[in-house]
């Protein structure tokens, strides 16, 4: 991960709720981006495909699966990155444990979206170029901690579960994402 701004989304087995999220990002954010974005699991095996089910809620969601292959996560994934999203307080805690000067930008998905909706948007829009928007958001974002509620700040792992389960899961994370992903794709009025 070379330049630009990296994102990493970490979940458990990097087939389902990080892959759902990494996907619906790379897809918001479209072709030719300076946001990167990839995903790992704590206990991932390499190289598995998404989830069908996780696939399934990916497409419904105007994502596309195509290419997906599993990665565990590392302490170099970790370092690189500029903003970890992961699925649960639990994983962060692991990327946190993994690499400690993470902590001040690794949240979970649900509570990055929630501090995020409670910045005010002209402070990103401010800024046009979008590396520049990333890193201010995430700025913005961690000087809230403690400030907004987070009711549910973690998604459940839908791994096993019915299609209901998937379908939550995809929802609270494109819910979740919806106001980061527009303040970071859409580029401030002229």
């Amino acid at each position: 991960m070379n330049g630009g701004f990296h994102i990493l989304f970490v979940c458990t087995g990097n087939i389902c709720r990080s892959a759902l999220a990494e996907r619906l990002a790379r897809s918001a954010l479209g072709p030719g981006s300076p946001l990167s974005v990839i995903s790992a699991g704590t206990r991932a095996a390499p190289g598995r495909p998404m989830a069908e089910r996780a696939r399934r809620e990916l497409a419904r969601l105007g994502g596309d699966a195509a290419g997906f292959s599993s990665r565990p996560l590392t302490a170099e994934l970790v370092t690189t990155a500029d903003l970890v999203l992961a699925a649960s307080s639990e994983h962060r805690a692991a990327v946190v444990t993994m690499h400690p000067l993470a902590a001040a930008r690794t949240f979970t998905i649900a509570e990055f979206g929630a501090l995020a909706r409670a910045v005010p948007a002209e402070n990103i829009a401010r800024h046009r170029e979008p590396v520049r928007r990333a890193h201010t958001l995430v700025t913005e974002t961690r000087a809230l901690r403690g400030l907004v509620r987070v009711d549910q700040p973690d998604i459940a792992d839908p791994y096993g579960g019915s299609r209901r389960d998937f379908r939550d899961a995809a929802r609270r994370i494109a819910e979740s994402l919806a106001t980061p992903l527009r303040l970071l794709k859409h580029p401030p009025a002229p």
